[in-house]
């Protein structure tokens, strides 16, 4: 019999799949009291007496004291080198009014010093009492010698001063490009420094890029959070904000590959790159799915729309709060299904960013044609899909199509969704209820940093739609909240699934990866609002424990 390298034993292990009973049968329950596991992965899985056969003279043991232990949270949408940069810049989203706002801009202008770009954000002007959006005038005076772009928490606006304006070449007579709006003074037509989507390209090209060793500390920093809130795998949707055309789009992979041969990268990465830069995939010979248990790549993401705080994402019907305004489509017809059609052809998995109902239509009829009969082999993604009418449900599952979307979302947008869409189109916003029942495969993610990267905030949201705001204490449209069993499932064995990995990660059970975290508290056991309040203690990536909790 294999010694084990390593034994948790004396726990409640959600597993996430029935495991085996002596005599052949098989438990209904989805839990154990042990693991054995030898090489990276899981040997044997089961009572504590059945696992105790594996102990040998090396082995090392731990004991969970009755603690519950799952697989490693797998985050089916991060911006990890993204949020791994934004841990060192400006912080916005808290601030409660506009004074605050340009208080924090105006202390991290004198922390860097003249000529230094100020960047971050995730500015959120909801939270102030004027609910108005910000301007460059709000900040100029406080930012005469540093240009600044900072982003609004949803990714899909922002906020610069005059001075990049200016560096970027923007004035009132600079059109809108198409995917964008470059917001303007009622009264005289200048720009106010808001440039939605696209309109912020002309920015992001001037911004000086990181330079390797930025790139490298902002690595290590990100990998301690994903430790500290137990992600042991995300799918990184990269972005192409950091990189010149003429830089290498593997210079990211390399990063992670050297952090990989070294020994320091505790976190397993699926990439997704550009579908605009689907050929440079596919000249490398690059394929769905290609790659090591901890470096992949061989997805391409698009976007199709925008987001609904920004008023950017696209649907059918107009936006409640402002009439005869249906939002913004990012490509011109046929581009999208072009470039989806070029990609899957070159054997790359697809990955479209559709957030509003008209664009989630317009994903899925792409997804149809291009897919066809053997669609749902492809594993089509549809990332967000926060806002989808009652009968495409059926189609999602009809097409396989995956439903990678963030919790998160919907209970901080659930504050003031209904005043901006209405209440029908409501109901089906982060319709998680309605896409399990139809049959679509559901994955979870938080978007970091748009959301914070801890899993159980997440968790938390899918089970019980409390709104950040506490308006909601039975939840914002509480019939399309989830069981936490499947919240857990969608964090864990489906986001697997998302990536073509079902079968190496994603649940405890012989010969998967041993990806494990011990929780504060058993899930099951405390009243759901209790969720948000629990903490990982200890984190496990191919066997080895690469965080404990400090007692």
């Amino acid at each position: 019999m294999v010694e084990a390298e390593v034994i948790v034993s004396n726990g409640r292990i959600w597993t996430g799949q029935p495991y085996p009973l002596p005599g052949g049968k098989v438990t209904p329950a989805i839990f154990a009291e042990a693991v054995a596991i030898a090489n990276g992965r899981f040997l044997a899985v089961g009572s504590n007496q059945q696992i105790k056969v594996y102990t040998g003279r090396n082995t090392k043991i731990i004991d969970l004291q009755g603690r519950m232990a799952m697989p490693g949270f797998i985050d089916s949408h991060v911006h990890f080198i993204f949020g791994s940069l934004r841990i060192s810049q400006v912080y916005l989203k808290d601030a409660p009014n506009e004074a605050e706002f340009a208080h924090r801009i105006a202390q991290k202008a004198r922390e860097l010093g003249p000529g230094k770009w100020i960047l971050g954000g995730t500015w959120d002007e909801t939270n102030w009492p004027s609910s108005r959006l910000p301007t460059r005038w709000m900040i100029d005076p406080v930012t005469p010698e540093a240009p600044v772009c900072v982003e609004r928490y949803d990714g899909h606006e922002f906020l610069a001063n005059s001075l990049a304006l200016q560096l970027a070449g923007i004035t009132k007579h600079t059109p809108d490009p198409p995917g964008g709006v470059i917001v303007r003074d009622s009264s005289t037509g200048e720009p106010t420094g808001i440039l939605k989507d696209t309109a912020a390209a002309a920015i992001e090209k001037i911004i000086p890029r990181p330079s390797w060793n930025e790139f490298e500390a902002a690595l290590r920093a990100g990998l301690i959070e994903a430790r500290r809130y137990g992600v042991t795998s995300v799918q990184d949707m990269y972005l192409s904000r950091f990189w010149s055309p003429n830089d290498s789009l593997f210079d990211l992979i390399q990063l992670l590959r050297r952090a990989e041969s070294e020994g320091w990268l505790t976190c397993r990465f699926y990439v997704l790159t550009p579908i605009e830069r689907w050929e440079q995939l596919a000249q490398a010979g690059v394929r769905r799915a290609s790659g090591s248990d901890f470096l992949r790549v061989g997805a391409v993401k698009g976007f199709a729309d925008g987001s609904t705080g920004s008023c950017t994402s696209w649907f059918h019907e107009d936006y409640t709060d402002q009439p005869g305004y249906f939002g913004v489509p990012r490509q011109r017809h046929g581009e999208m299904e072009s470039m989806v059609r070029s990609a899957d052809a070159a054997g790359l998995q697809i990955a479209v960013h559709a957030i509003g109902d008209r664009a989630n239509t317009e994903m899925l009829e792409i997804y149809e044609r291009v897919g066809g009969a053997v669609a749902a082999a492809r594993r089509f993604r549809i990332e967000h899909a926060q806002h989808v009418r009652p009968e495409e449900f059926a189609k999602f599952a009809e097409l396989g199509v995956i439903a990678s979307m963030q919790p998160y979302h919907a209970i901080d947008d659930g504050r003031w969704l209904q005043n901006r869409i209405g209440l029908e189109r409501s109901r089906t916003s982060f319709a998680w209820r309605s896409m399990l029942d139809a049959g679509v495969p559901l994955a979870f993610g938080t978007d970091w940093p748009i959301a914070p990267l801890n899993p159980l905030l997440g968790i938390w949201a899918a089970v019980t739609r409390q709104t950040l705001d506490h308006k909601h204490p039975e939840g914002w449209i509480p019939e399309q909240r989830v069981t936490l069993g499947e919240a857990l499932r969608a964090y864990t064995q489906a986001s697997a699934y998302a990536e073509f990995q079902e079968k190496v990660k994603g649940t405890i059970a012989p010969e998967m990866l041993a990806d494990m975290v011990v929780l504060s508290a058993d899930l099951f056991s405390v009243p759901a609002n209790q969720i948000k309040d629990e903490r990982v203690i200890l984190t496990m990536v191919g066997g080895k424990v690469v965080y404990q909790e400090s007692v």
